[in-house]
């Protein structure tokens, strides 16, 4: 076995998830990263833990979606195995990245809203979202096996301490803000109130890999137009060209240049999925590709990314409004040139440089 097979478990079961002695885990993997968890289940049992190990395998998913009649109940069984749960870890792995793109973006949302109390009891416990370096992974980034290994690799086995350390200037300087605005190019102009709400230092104790700084707007204050410029993948579809103008914190308008059709199953989930519920602060230069994997792409030093949907409760102050949401859906705009960040008019970042590195 790779040797960095191993740490890469270590991290996840020692540093992301802190597991001891008698914690109830569920490991839910495809079955192409049976490496990565083999080794965590060698971890799991010298730590004395009790596991359930689940095969997240998206042929199961998307033949179960596209033979269902939109019409889903939450599944009981599956929120009363997550309440007894005290760990969860998620990996990925991708043999087929289109597995699911011949599933209907509406039969998706309605699939999302039955799934809301399984996702929420998911986040209240200790969990961990993690990429194994498949071939079909690699793929998709257009990058050689060897290649996407090494760069999932470098990604996740940061030294996490430093990398807080870093992180930790920008958190500061947001948590003592009142108002950002981002400004890149000709087309994205917005601004938020993160008043009274909290920023987040991204060590990788949730995703890994970590590394951005990540808030909550406060519900109604957002207001402008954003031009993502890097594309997502979602439901095994490139959403490219997504602008969106927010007024009062609302999706007011909308627009993609390929698979518009999947912002509107998004955007029709709930009434919150048409507000923000994170701003987040791409700090990892240790990734600089673009992949196709915003597991990634949104840790990406030089990018900011903003998140329609559900608000991490963490982030938000006992006076403002939770955004609450059946999804979550990350969207990227590139900060390398011709782009600032504001914060109560004061300039953090010009062009991916922030006030507290060489160079601005």
């Amino acid at each position: 076995m790779d040797p960095r097979i191993r740490e890469h478990a270590q991290t996840i079961v020692d540093h992301s998830t802190s597991v001891e002695a008698g914690d109830n885990v569920v490991v839910s993997a495809p079955s192409v990263a049976e490496d990565l968890v083999t080794a965590i289940h060698e971890l799991l049992g010298d730590r004395g833990a009790n596991v359930v190990a689940m095969d997240a395998n998206p042929r199961f998913t998307r033949a179960f979606l596209r033979a269902g009649d939109d019409d889903y109940e939450t599944p009981e069984h599956v929120l009363a195995l997550y309440e007894e749960t005290d760990v969860i870890i998620r990996v990925r792995g991708e043999t087929n990245a289109t597995e699911q793109s011949d599933v209907p973006p509406e039969t998706n949302a309605a699939y999302k809203r039955a799934y809301k109390p399984v996702q929420g009891e998911m986040l209240s416990k200790r969990w961990c979202l993690t990429q194994y370096p498949a071939k079909g992974s690699a793929q998709l980034a257009g990058m050689s096996t060897e290649a996407y290994e090494n760069f999932v690799y470098d990604a996740v086995t940061l030294d996490w301490d430093a990398q807080g350390e870093l992180q930790q200037q920008l958190v500061d300087i947001l948590n003592d803000g009142d108002e950002v605005r981002i400004t890149s190019g000709d087309e994205t102009d917005v601004t938020m109130s993160i008043a009274g709400n909290t920023a987040i230092n991204d060590t990788a104790e949730h995703n890994l890999p970590g590394g951005e700084v990540f808030t909550a707007p406060v519900k109604d204050s957002v207001n402008g137009e954003v031009h993502f410029d890097l594309p997502l993948y979602r439901q095994g579809r490139e959403v490219s060209g997504v602008r969106v103008r927010f007024e009062d914190g609302e999706v007011v308008d909308y627009s993609a240049e390929g698979n518009e059709e999947v912002l509107d199953g998004v955007f029709d989930t709930d009434e919150g999925a048409r507000y923000l519920g994170e701003l987040g602060i791409g700090m990892n230069r240790s990734i600089d590709q673009f992949t196709y994997n915003m597991l990634f792409d949104e840790k990406m030093g030089d990018t900011v990314h903003m998140a329609v949907g559900s608000a991490y409760p963490e982030t938000v102050g006992a006076d403002n409004e939770l955004n609450e949401s059946a999804e979550h859906v990350d969207m990227i705009v590139d900060m390398s040139e011709d782009s600032v960040i504001e914060v109560d008019g004061e300039v953090v970042q010009r062009d991916g440089t922030f006030v507290f590195e060489d160079g601005l």
